[in-house]
C-alpha cells in the first residue's frame, strides 16, 4: 500500500475508556465493516506493556481488512507492532526526527491547527495533517479550535491531505463538505455509537455523497 493510495475518508481515533478489550476490538471491527478506512490507536494512560498488547490485537483486525493502523504518539509501539504509521501532536517528537526514525515507508501524520504548523509539518515529512478541533469536543479538552475558514486555509496551504477532527458527528459532518478535506476523523461518533457499523456507513456516505 503506497502513501498515494491511503484512503483518509473515514478516520477512526480510538477511545478505550469504559470498554473491555473485547468490546473495544469489536467496535473497531464493526467500524471497519461499515467503511472506516484508517484507524489510529490512541492510548494516553495505558502502560507500555498494555499498549503494546492491545496494539497487537488491533493490528490483527486492521491487517485482516487491509486497513492502515496508525499509533498515536508512541513510535516505539508503532515499530514494535509494525503498524503502518504514527500520528504526532505538536508536543510530541518533532516530525522531521520522527521521519528519520520510522523511515520513508511508514505513514507520518501530524496535528496542526494553524497554516504555519501545517506548512512546517509538510516540510518536515508529514504524509497528512489532522486539523481541529472543528467542532466542540468532549474527548480532548485542550484542543485548539479551528474555524471552517481556517480549515480551508490549511487545506489550501499544503499539498498533502488534511483530515478534519474534533466533535464531528453524523449531524454536523456535512457542514465540512466544501472545505477540501480528505476525510472526517471521529472518536465518539463511532466509539460511542449504539451501532458502530451503521455509524461508519452513514459518515462515509456523507463524505462521498
Amino acid at each position: 500500500m503506497s502513501m498515494k493510495d491511503i484512503d483518509y475518508s473515514l478516520y477512526l481515533v480510538t477511545d478505550h475508556r469504559n470498554k473491555t478489550d473485547e468490546e473495544f476490538l469489536n467496535i473497531i471491527e464493526e467500524a471497519i465493516k461499515g467503511g472506516t478506512s484508517i484507524v489510529q490507536l490512541r492510548e494516553k494512560t495505558a502502560s507500555t506493556k498494555d499498549f503494546y498488547q492491545l496494539a497487537l490485537k488491533v493490528k490483527e483486525i486492521t491487517t485482516k481488512y487491509d486497513v492502515p493502523l496508525l499509533i498515536n504518539d508512541r513510535m516505539d509501539i508503532a515499530l514494535a507492532v509494525d503498524s503502518e504509521g504514527v500520528h504526532l501532536g505538536q508536543d510530541d517528537m518533532p516530525a522531521d526526527i520522527a521521519r528519520k526514525i520510522i523511515g520513508d515507508d511508514k505513514i507520518l501524520g501530524v496535528s496542526a491547527s494553524t497554516v504555519e504548523e501545517a506548512i512546517k509539518a509538510q516540510i518536515d515529512g508529514a504524509d497528512y495533517i489532522g486539523s481541529g478541533a472543528v467542532f466542540p469536543t468532549a474527548t480532548k479538552d485542550d484542543a485548539d479550535s479551528v474555524s471552517k475558514e481556517e480549515l480551508k486555509s490549511i487545506v489550501d496551504s499544503i499539498d498533502i491531505p488534511v483530515v478534519a477532527i474534533g466533535g464531528i458527528t453524523i449531524e454536523n459532518a456535512s457542514e465540512l463538505k466544501d472545505t477540501g478535506i480528505a476525510g472526517f476523523s471521529v472518536v465518539s461518533a463511532i466509539m460511542s455509537a449504539d451501532d458502530p457499523k451503521e455509524a461508519s456507513q452513514k459518515l462515509r456516505e456523507i463524505y462521498i455523497s
